[in-house]
């Protein structure tokens, strides 16, 4: 059966996931059944290779690779393993090994429990490789549901993120480390002030701070030597970047960002915000929304490559005031006449241009002067409300919502059922196709109008649901007010206030009277201006009106 010095490297292997199954798997029951069967057959054990921890879904284990090079050596002319699935899983894999590789290499393998003996002809070989490639595809099924499982729990399973470290009452749960979370803290008031990624990247890297992947080689994770050799100390403006977007500081759990592209590819692809699996208020925040949404503005804006001229405009509007009939973003316009520049400062839309590619025949030019009164003013307003008049506007925003949410869930139903339509009447025609009914030309044409309204029908339901699984809108209005009761009175309006308050601002062109076809400064008009705040969104009234100096009108 076997030469007449049979020199043979043993190899084991252990999953995490078959770690759990009990004694029967372990490597020590590993090593016990292959020595016995060394011992039994005059078989002499060269060295002992082992992936304790290891799945069998690829062959790039650290172990395995070890025992290919020795293999190289010429030492051996024999590999044991207890049976195939401790060679690996993939089915495609583990056949080429035993079948082709080790033969091809004057290497007799044998797996023990199996009885397979590469010298041999194994008649059931492709169904024990195809029964551990099944095996493999099940237990990853099984991990996946567990993994959602706990991600609708609101539990952090993946590896801490910076400035957070694992609850040692509670696995499933994190809580901030008390080296790292004053860093995280650190980098968004930078932010705030306004550095940009790039320029926090070096101001860390100025102070000796410590970087992401150095604090997990040296202090928390352990790292191969390849792994540990990319820790360095100069901060890069990516990870900043990669910590400023990361809602996890704000207290909320954020999951399943990427995917594998199969099973047996490590690959691994981006999935939309919007299919992201996040659970809010599961841990302690580092920052407050505020802070978060003003890193979020200033990110990747170099201020200080402006800010210094003073013949700069700087709006306080930058990044949220945009056209509403073409969407474009507005910009500081207007000259210089006698010294004067706030009195011909205007924000204009910039496809307003005859020489733009996307030109706006109806483009929104507005003075900043103008809405920086109206703002200011309504700002003022909601300051202003007492505890009643809160109250009440609370109570109407509730009916209101009442009402929209209950259409909204007619028109969710309506949605659904003629999603439902749309797959019965595509499963017929194809029966009709089968049956010599209609010609694959048409089956083509019609199955792709059906897909592409399919399609638009469930990115709208999509859309009415997250809008039905909103915080319920009390709690969205007492936030609103929770932010306006920090403020006495607004004298000077700043990017900081208006950030605080306002999402987004949509200007629309001018609407003149009937007999005037060109505004002039002594012509009266009104102009839609669309303020969409903080957790309320838009309240109150869009067209304002202007007299005839063109100042806005008191903001009923």
């Amino acid at each position: 059966m076997f030469a007449a010095v049979a020199l043979a490297d043993i190899y084991m292997r252990l999953s995490r996931e078959e770690a759990k199954s009990g004694e029967s798997q372990s490597i020590s029951n590993q090593r016990n059944i292959i020595r016995q069967y060394c011992q039994d057959n005059n078989i002499t054990i060269v060295r002992e290779f082992v992936d304790d921890g290891y799945s069998g879904s690829n062959f790039t284990r650290p172990g395995f690779q070890d025992m290919l090079q020795h293999i190289d050596t010429g030492l051996v002319n024999t590999v044991i393993t207890k049976d195939l699935s401790r060679l690996g899983r993939d089915m495609s894999e583990s056949s080429y090994y035993a079948e082709t590789f080790f033969p091809e290499h004057d290497i007799h393998y044998i797996a023990i429990s199996d009885s397979f003996d590469s010298n041999e002809v194994n008649l059931m070989a492709p169904f024990q490789f195809a029964m551990n490639d099944v095996y493999l595809r099940d237990t990853s099924r099984k991990i996946k549901q567990v993994i959602n499982q706990k991600r609708k729990r609101g539990e952090y399973c993946a590896c801490p993120p910076f400035g957070y470290m694992r609850n040692p009452n509670d696995r499933t749960n994190i809580i901030p480390d008390p080296n790292t979370a004053p860093l995280v803290q650190h980098i968004f008031e930078l932010a705030t002030k306004g550095h940009s990624a790039h320029a926090i990247a070096d101001i860390l890297t100025d102070e000796s701070a410590i970087t992401p992947l150095k604090y997990r080689v040296m202090y928390r994770d352990d790292f191969c030597e390849k792994g540990a050799s990319r820790a360095t100390d100069t901060w890069n403006h990516t990870t900043v970047k990669r910590i400023l977007k990361n809602q996890v500081y704000l207290g909320h759990t954020v999951l399943g960002k990427t995917t594998k592209v199969s099973l047996k590819s490590k690959k691994k692809v981006n999935i939309p915000p919007e299919d992201w699996v996040i659970t809010y208020n599961t841990h302690k925040p580092l920052i407050t929304p505020e802070e978060y949404d003003m890193a979020q503005y200033y990110m990747g804006m170099n201020t200080k490559s402006w800010s210094k001229y003073d013949n700069v405009r700087k709006s306080v509007f930058n990044g949220i005031i945009f056209c509403e009939h073409c969407g474009s973003a507005l910009c500081s316009a207007g000259s210089v006449y006698k010294g004067e520049r706030e009195k011909y400062w205007y924000l204009s839309c910039l496809n307003i241009p005859k020489r733009s590619n996307n030109h706006c025949e109806h483009g929104a030019r507005i003075k900043y002067s103008d809405l920086v009164e109206i703002v200011k003013s309504e700002l003022n307003q909601f300051i202003s409300l007492s505890k009643d008049d809160i109250n009440e506007i609370i109570q109407s925003a509730i009916e209101n919502n009442a009402k929209n949410v209950n259409h909204e869930k007619d028109s969710l139903n309506s949605i659904e059922k003629r999603i439902s339509d749309i797959d019965k009447i595509i499963l017929k025609l194809y029966n009709d196709n089968a049956h010599g009914k209609i010609n694959d030309e048409q089956l083509s044409s019609m199955i792709e109008k059906l897909n592409k309204e399919s399609s638009s029908l469930k990115e709208r339901a999509k859309e009415i649901k997250k809008k039905t699984d909103e915080p319920y809108i009390e709690d969205a209005y007492k936030a609103f007010f929770n932010l306006v009761q920090q403020y006495n009175h607004i004298d000077d309006l700043t990017p900081e206030i208006v950030r605080t308050f306002i999402e987004r601002i949509d200007v629309g062109e001018k609407i003149l009277p009937d007999k005037y076809k060109i505004a002039s400064h002594n012509i009266p008009y009104k102009q839609n201006i669309k303020i969409k705040y903080r957790f309320i969104g838009n309240i109150g009234k869009d067209e304002r009106a202007f007299n005839q100096d063109n100042s806005p009108t008191k903001i009923a």
